[in-house]
């Protein structure tokens, strides 16, 4: 036990010197900003003909609000055309139409790649999710009414005689019409610079059974894929400069000669032993000790080995600007625990030697935001 122990503690005193060669670290800071995009493709109705012939132009002007990483919304104007079409039996024939639309939604949107990998303003390829509701507007159904006026003539052609009051498209409207819609999608987004990206945008609409004038006893449903432009209005990120903790350096150990003239017997002095801190700081939403940071941890654990009757206290804490109470009251407890598993796995120190607490974000050790997702460590 002792032999390893005294190689533990060569290797700290190693790492503690190329400590001092550590460069300062720049870190993406997330700016709430306004975007606006413009996108052009096609939209799909679903129907009972084939895929080509409900096949339609779709466009899309939207103003959005990024307030959070990973959080934003935004209001749509979706517009153009939907197609609806059916084949008639008696005569093999197949009768389409289409009609105009506008429908302004909100959506709520999510950035996956920022929840999941942290916020990089330089990430090439982003995706998210999103979700909605709004308002779709039809207008100008009239091939609807001439569609069902040339199927019931057919049948008047094939000797039917069905009444006057018969009608193939059972919801057939005129006019203007508002209904409620709710949609679902996915983007995929592909940085060109700070202010402009290209993005790949799918969703799927739903509506209720009246949308396409035919009675079919389920919702009716189209689907739009656009291609656009993002512009970012405004600055959407600032960097700042995290410098690095280096360990001090020992001053050399000064060489005292012994002169003894008259052997005095005299109490042992109990020795002083000074406290030490070290703190160990984390990324953001982070729970892993960094190479930088691991130097600290080694440095807690030479002074243990070098102090046996010392204990170490470890605090974790969580930066209350980012996340919840909730979830920051995990990270902090998580960031505790993994230096504490760190020094009783990695450098054999004892259990019984390691106390741990977790405040969340309920106390802020420091005035600047990064400083505060950090283990506060004390040895005496």
């Amino acid at each position: 036990m002792n032999m390893r122990k005294t190689i533990y503690a060569a290797l700290l005193a190693m790492c503690c010197v190329n400590a001092t060669a550590q460069e300062a670290t720049t870190e993406y800071v997330f700016k709430p900003h306004w975007n606006l995009q413009v996108q052009g493709g096609v939209q799909e109705t679903l129907g009972e003909v084939s895929f080509g012939d409900l096949l339609s132009p779709n466009a899309q002007l939207s103003v959005g609000y990024q307030f959070h990483p990973v959080v934003g919304a935004r209001l749509s104007f979706n517009a153009w055309q939907s197609k609806a079409g059916t084949e008639l039996k008696i005569n093999q024939t197949t009768y389409k139409w289409k009609w105009n639309y506008v429908a302004p939604m909100v959506d709520v949107t999510f950035d996956l790649c920022n929840l999941i990998g942290g916020f990089n303003p330089k990430r090439v390829v982003s995706v998210g999710i999103f979700g909605g509701v709004g308002a779709n507007i039809g207008f100008g159904n009239d091939e609807a009414a001439e569609a069902n006026t040339a199927m019931l003539n057919a049948f008047k052609t094939e000797k039917y005689t069905p009444s006057t009051d018969v009608q193939f498209n059972k919801y057939l409207w005129d006019g203007t019409k508002v209904r409620f819609v709710g949609r679902f999608g996915a983007n995929l987004d592909f940085r060109l610079s700070d202010v402009i990206s290209l993005g790949l945008e799918v969703s799927a609409n739903v509506l209720d059974d009246h949308y396409n004038s035919k009675k079919a006893e389920n919702a009716d449903w189209y689907f739009n894929g656009l291609l656009g432009l993002k512009f970012n209005l405004g600055k959407s990120y600032t960097t700042r400069t995290i410098e690095p903790h280096v360990c001090p350096v020992a001053p050399e150990p000064k060489v005292v000669e012994k002169v003894v003239e008259k052997i005095v017997e005299k109490p042992a002095p109990v020795p002083v032993v000074q406290p030490l801190r070290r703190d160990i700081f984390f990324v953001i939403r982070g729970t892993k000790i960094s190479e930088e940071e691991m130097v600290k941890v080694r440095e807690i654990a030479q002074y243990l080995y070098q102090n046996p009757s010392a204990k170490v206290s470890i605090t974790g804490y969580a930066d209350k600007n980012t996340g919840n109470t909730k979830i920051n009251s995990g990270l902090s407890e998580k960031r505790a625990k993994v230096v504490a598993d760190t020094l009783m796995r990695q450098f054999g120190i004892e259990a019984n030697r390691i106390t741990t607490d977790a405040k969340g974000d309920t106390e802020q050790p420091y005035d600047t935001p990064e400083h505060n997702r950090v283990s506060i460590c004390i040895s005496k």
